[in-house]
């Protein structure tokens, strides 16, 4: 098993760039056919939202979209997958960006809840706690 950078999920989610998307599936395919999945860090999935809000202009819907597709992809490991469902879960439902639902969803699968903040917006999710208020 290997490790994938965020620039290998979005040539093989977005497809923009011919040459490295067609090298993106065929190194899926061989994942595929090999039955060994791809690990996906959790500091991946973090940049991959940034990426595909910030230069792809995808909404939160489209996003969620994205994400749980890929929880449902078996070429691919998610590191802390309970936390990436966590975190989407309150992303889905609230207000947060989705970094401080991470940050929140990991924290929890740890059992390290609360996450600490000086963030107004993110302690509105569940298990974050502002400080000094």
């Amino acid at each position: 098993m290997a490790g994938l950078d965020t620039n290998v999920l979005v040539r093989w989610l977005v497809a923009d760039d011919p040459v490295q998307t067609a090298q993106a599936r065929a190194l899926f395919e061989s994942g595929r056919l090999q039955g060994n999945p791809f690990f996906v860090p959790s500091t991946v999935l973090l940049e991959l939202e940034w990426v595909l809000r910030s230069r792809y202009g995808l909404e939160k819907p489209a996003i969620l979209a994205v994400f749980s597709a890929l929880l449902e992809t078996q070429e691919i490991d998610i590191q802390f997958e309970p936390a990436l469902e966590r975190a989407l879960n309150l992303y889905r439902t609230g207000r947060a960006e989705f970094a401080d639902c991470l940050h929140a969803g990991l924290c929890a699968a740890a059992a390290q809840a609360p996450l600490l903040t000086f963030d107004a917006k993110a302690a509105r999710l569940a298990q974050v706690e502002l400080i000094g208020s």
